[in-house]
């Protein structure tokens, strides 16, 4: 789905925070990974918009990179609903 359009770091960023994710999930107790994973999705919100914005094809390629371009976005837009999530799981587990 990622077609060509993006580099391989914006892989890399992304499914490194969804093990930093799967980790914060696995050990309810840790306060630790939940404030690791938290800083992950904030951090690849600011990577992804600067690897959108770098590398967004010109129009006359647009056609082929449609699908990976508009599920890359859709992440984007998503992200903060996950943080604000992810941000109350944070309190639920202690954090201040």
């Amino acid at each position: 789905c990622m077609n060509y359009m993006l580099p391989a770091s914006y892989a890399w960023g992304n499914f490194s925070v969804l093990a930093l994710g799967i980790w914060a999930i696995v050990q309810r107790d840790s306060v630790d990974a939940i404030v690791m994973f938290l800083t992950g999705l904030l951090l690849t919100v600011l990577t992804d918009i600067i690897h959108i914005s770098v590398f967004y094809p010109p129009n006359n390629y647009l056609t082929d990179a449609i699908g990976s371009i508009g599920m890359a976005i859709f992440s984007l837009l998503l992200k903060p609903v996950s943080c604000y999530l992810v941000y109350r799981m944070y309190r639920e587990r202690g954090g201040e």
